[in-house]
């Protein structure tokens, strides 16, 4: 449920081999994992419990301690329920809800799609020399509410302010699309791969 051919072009720009895989045990032998997604949070969530991988991922990252990234819905889908599509348990990585962006001014348009400041709360190795209040381009209705403020490494000003970045030990998310968002997103991937 998203565009793997630009992540891999994006990952292999970065000078990483790629493996895409809808097979769990395949991505035991990873030494990073990144979880992309578009789509409702439900579908998505489902999908991971039909081919088996939410007991691999759990394993690999938990267990393992290997780097793993989610982008947008792949951000969404490590918090412990969502709302879109219906309520659904989430992968549990996280603490949190994914719910929809509400805005009480009605020229706030509704998904939030184009270009947006991203601005850091903290320090974090995944924005390794990219500038506070750099755009990347986003595309979602729905956001993610994090328990604990410690889990939050970047907000972005739109909707009355949102999470648009949360790590916690060696789980990150962003809610933005790094793979379309140019040289700074391209950045980022650079320094997942370098953690």
């Amino acid at each position: 449920m998203s565009n793997l051919g630009s992540i891999k072009r994006a990952i292999e720009e970065c000078s990483a081999a790629v493996v895409i895989s809808d097979d769990p045990k395949k991505i035991k032998s990873s030494n990073r994992i990144i979880l992309p997604g578009v789509g409702a949070f439900a579908d998505g969530i489902k999908n991971l419990k039909n081919l088996g991988f939410v007991s691999a991922i759990k394993e690999i990252i938990c267990d393992h301690n290997i780097p793993f990234l989610g982008i947008c819905l792949g951000m969404q889908l490590m918090a412990n329920k969502g709302y879109e599509g219906g309520e659904e348990e989430g992968l549990c990585l996280i603490p949190g809800a994914v719910k929809r962006l509400e805005s009480s001014d009605p020229s706030t348009r509704i998904p939030h799609i184009g270009w947006n400041e991203v601005y850091k709360t903290r320090d974090n190795p995944l924005f390794a020399d990219i500038p506070d209040g750099t755009d990347f381009y986003f595309v979602h209705s729905y956001h993610f509410i994090a328990e604990n403020a410690e889990n939050i490494i970047a907000t972005t000003p739109y909707c009355g302010g949102f999470i648009s970045a949360v790590t916690l030990g060696n789980i990150f998310g962003v809610q933005f699309h790094p793979e379309k968002s140019g040289r700074m997103g391209f950045q980022v991937l650079k320094n997942f791969l370098n953690l």
